[in-house]
């Protein structure tokens, strides 16, 4: 299909990608201008109040940003995921996805600012995303949620963590979750020869030599690539996961691996729903979900994912 004219508008706007541009790149420049693509637009959608915090991590406090919707809590709670190749973005670029689920969901939205590689490798971006998982499921009631109703998602390398997180709460005894949103998630890599690497390695918006290069500072070696709590496509089985909603972009060189996980997951006997949004991008729901017409459904979608497995369908 071809590209959807409002992804189009933004193709023709953004330069080709080649982030080492064959040469050794700044890092911090690179964050920067990133940084600087987004800029929050006045009309947010409308929440209780949002709040920058941090708690408790394995290696010093995580920055947390908690969105509340209105209403008399204790709400259910999001743990969110933000993306950026485990390299570079921040919460910011999130902002009106996170007020949008909020508001729609009736839940709480705890925005995690996980450490970056390379200063941080794997697996240190995982274990800041377990950490505040499980804080909430510890603690929800210090930022108004339900400790015993807890989802994760992300988006792109967030989403990653929040299947990496899945995963590990199976393994790891808890704790128990709801519901794992999975936008364009990173489960496999480059080099597993999935045709969408093939079809959109290059002109639409994430580039393959975009994911090489963010495989170059994640990972601190060639082992770490056959790990689950890196790439979650390498466990061994997905049986006792929970629930997930898995939502991809046609014109994505993450497609076929996102895609391959939400049948896996099926395979093994998860509750899964798997939607493809044709001629459509990478970073739709978050980064330009001002942008996306499509962004909107994305999140009703997430929102009424998450109050189905809160059981809050009715309130």
């Amino acid at each position: 299909m071809p590209l959807d004219p409002e992804a189009q508008r933004i193709i023709d706007r953004t330069p080709a990608e080649d982030p080492s541009g064959g040469a050794p790149l700044d890092v911090a420049a690179m964050r920067e201008g990133f940084r600087r693509m987004w800029v929050v637009p006045d009309d947010l959608p409308h929440v209780g109040s949002v709040a920058d915090t941090a708690i408790p991590g394995p290696a010093g406090d995580i920055p947390v940003r908690v969105y509340t919707p209105e209403g008399e809590g204790p709400f259910p709670a999001f743990v969110w995921f933000h993306g950026g190749g485990w390299t570079i973005g921040g919460l910011d670029e999130n902002e009106y996805s996170c007020r949008a689920v909020c508001a729609a969901a009736g839940a709480v939205v705890m925005s995690v600012d996980y450490r970056l590689a390379p200063e941080n490798p794997f697996p240190a971006a995982a274990d800041d995303a377990y950490a505040a998982v499980r804080w909430v499921a510890e603690h929800g009631e210090r930022i108004g949620a339900d400790p015993s109703r807890v989802a994760v998602g992300g988006e792109s390398a967030g989403g990653n963590l929040a299947a990496v997180v899945a995963l590990r709460a199976r393994d790891l005894g808890g704790p128990e979750l709801a519901l794992q949103v999975l936008v364009s998630p990173v489960v496999g890599h480059p080099d597993d020869g999935r045709a969408s690497y093939r079809e959109f390695a290059e002109g639409y918006f994430l580039s393959r030599s975009s994911m090489d290069w963010f495989f170059t500072t994640y990972p601190r070696d060639e082992r770490d690539l056959e790990d689950p709590y890196l790439l979650p496509l390498r466990a061994k089985s997905f049986a006792g996961l929970c629930r997930a909603l898995v939502l991809e972009a046609e014109c994505d060189v993450l497609r076929d691996e996102g895609e391959e996980y939400a049948v896996r997951l099926k395979d093994a006997g998860v509750r899964t729903d798997l939607v493809r949004y044709d001629g459509m991008i990478h970073a739709f729901f978050g980064p330009l979900a001002t942008e996306l017409s499509v962004a909107r459904d994305a999140q009703a979608r997430t929102a009424a994912a998450l109050r189905s497995a809160f059981g809050t369908d009715g309130e």
